[in-house]
């Protein structure tokens, strides 16, 4: 017995199961976060919580039915939220081995974005490239074009020719892959950092990292300027180096060279 809260007796068994039932629920949250299934799944917690209580009032006929609803969410849950349940899955499994294969796959991702971004600077061709870390991005993705296309420097340029039906509007990039085009995001209410006064792509940028684990690279359309969204901060000024460097730290990728001085400012936190 570790201790007693009235009629209740702790053990360290006991202690073991709440965390591991913490972390799978806090790893569902984590891996459903920004979709729709984490609606769902915050009813079912209620549900289940609900039951727990009823049963510790002995509440006969109240947690019968609890338990009843309980059942049969949890089975609607796993037919309807495979994918998710699928990428929770693969995220508990992965090893050291799997963790080197999905480092590889984003330094390939980066270089391409790294060479894509350096082209459309010069060019001063305007780009907004949403890079998702952990949560998930489903109804951002689903307000644009599904393209599930490798990424690539060439393809980036070509979504954001001027010409292109495909241009205004974000790029969401999971891995390897570009999931949709032509996506709209949130706006900041935040204005202006420091001197610089930000346009709506700028704004973009700067709402969806405010509200979600991601990256997010944009490019000036007027200046040719690169800049870093991230965690509600926006990084200006970079070149491709620096641009390299960044993206390598902020999505975990081991880097292969010594980091330099990053080249322009960061903003403040932003708020709202």
């Amino acid at each position: 017995m570790l201790f007693r809260f009235g009629f209740l007796v702790v053990q360290w068994t006991d202690v073991i199961d709440i965390l591991v039932v913490t972390f799978v629920f806090y790893r569902l949250y984590r891996v459903m976060r920004g979709t729709v299934a984490i609606q769902i799944f915050m009813g079912l917690l209620v549900i289940i919580a609900g039951s727990f209580i009823a049963r510790a009032l002995n509440l006969q006929a109240m947690s019968w039915i609890l338990r009843t609803l309980t059942d049969i969410w949890v089975i609607a849950f796993i037919i309807l939220f495979q994918p998710e349940l699928r990428r929770l899955l693969v995220l508990l499994g992965q090893g050291k081995l799997m963790s080197r294969f999905i480092r590889y796959s984003l330094e390939e991702t980066i270089e391409e974005i790294v060479a894509a971004c350096d082209e459309m600077s010069r060019r001063k061709i305007g780009a907004l490239i949403v890079m998702t870390r952990s949560t998930g991005l489903r109804m951002v993705a689903e307000t644009g074009v599904t393209m599930k296309a490798e990424v690539s420097r060439q393809l980036l340029v070509s979504i954001f020719h001027p010409k292109s039906p495909l241009h205004d509007g974000a790029v969401i990039v999971t891995g390897r892959i570009i999931e949709a085009a032509r996506c709209t995001l949130p706006l900041s209410s935040t204005l202006r950092v420091g001197e610089f006064i930000m346009g709506m792509r700028h704004r973009s940028a700067l709402g969806i990292s405010e509200q979600a684990d991601v990256v997010v690279v944009v490019v000036s359309e007027e200046s040719g300027v690169i800049s870093i969204a991230h965690e509600g901060i926006l990084y200006r000024n970079l070149d491709a180096g620096s641009l390299r460097n960044e993206l390598q730290k902020r999505l975990n990728v081991p880097q292969r060279q010594e980091r330099g001085s990053r080249i322009g400012t960061g903003g403040g936190r932003t708020t709202g």
